[in-house]
C-alpha cells in the first residue's frame, strides 16, 4: 500500500497544472459563468488598445439608426421586447460567446463619479468591439466591477446575424445591427454592427444604468455639459442641433450627452474630452432648454418659472414634433419623476432655467448666436416668460 500511494504521489507530480496567464484566469471564468457565458478558450480582460490591436482590432466605419428594443421603456425611442423574446434572444448570445476562441472583457462605469456610477462588465467576441467600449465607458478599478451586487452586463454578438430578432420574434429588420434591453436583468445585448453605433449605444447604457445610479441618489439626465469660463451650464437639446454646431462642441465637456446631477455637482455619464477633467463638476450657473420654433410665439430668450420650466422639460417642443425630456432614446426611469426631482434641485440650489428658441422666424440661429444666448443667461438679467399658456397646464 505504501508503495503504491508512493508511486501515485510521483505520478501526480508529473501532472502538469494549468497556470494563470494571458487569456487565462480562472476568477474571470468563474465570473463569466455566472452571465452564462463559459469560455471555450481565452478570455482577456481590459486590454490596452495597442493589446486589443494585436488582436486585429480596428477602427470600423461608424453606424447610426439602430434600432433599439426594450422592456419596460419609459419613451417612444425603443420598442417593446417581452421576457421570454429577451431569454430567448440571450441563450443564443450566450452560446455563441461560449463558442467561440477568444472573449474580450471589457469592465467600466456610466457615470465619471465612483460615488454615482453604475458597474458595467462588457463580453465581446471581437477586439474591436472591447475598443469601442473602452473609449467610451469611464475608468473603474477592475476590483470594483467583480465585487459590485448587480453590475450591469452587456454581451456584444457581432457574429449573430441580425436576422436573429426574426427568430425570436421581433420581426424583420433592414439595419446592420441592434440593441436589446432588460432593465430587470440588467442586461443589454448588442447583435450586428451595433457596437458602431455610438449614439444608441450610450443612449442605452444611460437607461440600463439610471436605476442604479438613481439609487445613489443622483439623476441621470440626458443634456450637454457646457464650460464656460467658470461656469458650468446644462444644456437640453436635441443632438443634430448640437453635433451640427463646430462652436458649440468648443464649449462641451463630454463626448455626448448624459449627465448625472449629484446634491453637490454634476458628473458625465462617459468620458470627458479632456482626461485630465474632474470627475465631479460644481453645480450648474443656469439651465437650457432649446427649442424650435418658427412660428414667432417663443422669443429667442426667456428665463422661465418653476412650472414652466416643468412643462417645457416635458414637452420638448421641436417645431410640432415633441420629444419628452429631451431622449430620443430609451428611458427606464419615469419621465415625470425626472422632471420633479430635476426642478426640485433647481430650486433647493436656486438654479435659474432659460428657453432658448434655436429659430428666428424661418432662419435657424448659427452655433455662435446660440452660444451668445447662453452665455446671457449667465447675467441672470433676463425677465421672466411673460406668462405663456403652457405653463398654466404644467
Amino acid at each position: 500500500y505504501t508503495a503504491t500511494a508512493t508511486l501515485a504521489d510521483e505520478e501526480a507530480e508529473l501532472l502538469p497544472f494549468p497556470r494563470e496567464g494571458p487569456g487565462i484566469s480562472y476568477a474571470l471564468n468563474w465570473a463569466l459563468a455566472s452571465k452564462k457565458v463559459f469560455p471555450k478558450g481565452e478570455a482577456y480582460r481590459n486590454l490596452k488598445d495597442v493589446d486589443l490591436e494585436k488582436h486585429s482590432a480596428t477602427s470600423k466605419e461608424m453606424t447610426s439608426g439602430s434600432p433599439i428594443f426594450a422592456r419596460g421603456s419609459f419613451s417612444l425611442g425603443a420598442s417593446d421586447i417581452s421576457k421570454p423574446q429577451f431569454n430567448k434572444l440571450l441563450k443564443q448570445v450566450t452560446s455563441h460567446l461560449s463558442s467561440i476562441p477568444k472573449i474580450f472583457v471589457q469592465d467600466g462605469a456610466v457615470g465619471s463619479s465612483p460615488k454615482i456610477d453604475a458597474k458595467v462588465r462588457v463580453v465581446c467576441d471581437h477586439p474591436s468591439a472591447a475598443s469601442t467600449f473602452r473609449s467610451i465607458l469611464c475608468r473603474t478599478p477592475t476590483r470594483e466591477v467583480s465585487h459590485d451586487t448587480f453590475p450591469l452586463t452587456v454581451y456584444v454578438a457581432s457574429g449573430v446575424s441580425p436576422t436573429a430578432w426574426e427568430s425570436v420574434g421581433l420581426g424583420p429588420q433592414e439595419n446592420a445591427g441592434f440593441i436589446a434591453a432588460d432593465y430587470e436583468q440588467s442586461a443589454l445585448i448588442l447583435c450586428g454592427k451595433a457596437f458602431t453605433d455610438i449614439s444608441a449605444l450610450e443612449r442605452a447604457l444611460t437607461a440600463a444604468a439610471a436605476q442604479a445610479i438613481s439609487a445613489r441618489n443622483a439623476l441621470p439626465i440626458s443634456a450637454w455639459l457646457l464650460l464656460l469660463g467658470e461656469s458650468v451650464v446644462l444644456l437640453f437639446a436635441p443632438e443634430n442641433m448640437v453635433e451640427s454646431s463646430t462652436t458649440m462642441h468648443k464649449t462641451l465637456v463630454s463626448k455626448g450627452a448624459g449627465v448625472a446631477l449629484c446634491p453637490d455637482g454634476v458628473a458625465t455619464l462617459f468620458q470627458s474630452k479632456d482626461s485630465q477633467a474632474p470627475n465631479l463638476f460644481k453645480l450648474p450657473s443656469s439651465v437650457i432648454m432649446f427649442s424650435s420654433d418658427s412660428s414667432g410665439v417663443i422669443p429667442s430668450i426667456s428665463k422661465l418659472t418653476p412650472g414652466q420650466a416643468v412643462y417645457h422639460f416635458l414637452a420638448g417642443y421641436q417645431n410640432g414634433n415633441f420629444v419628452s425630456a429631451f431622449e430620443s432614446g430609451p428611458m427606464s426611469l419615469d419621465p415625470a419623476v425626472i422632471a420633479k426631482e430635476l426642478f426640485s434641485q433647481r430650486t433647493n440650489n436656486k438654479i435659474p432655467s432659460f428657453l432658448v428658441n434655436v429659430n428666428e422666424g424661418e432662419k435657424h440661429l448659427s452655433g455662435e448666436e446660440l452660444l451668445k444666448l447662453v452665455e446671457q443667461s449667465l447675467s441672470d438679467k433676463l425677465p421672466a416668460s411673460k406668462g405663456k399658456k403652457p405653463s398654466k397646464t404644467a
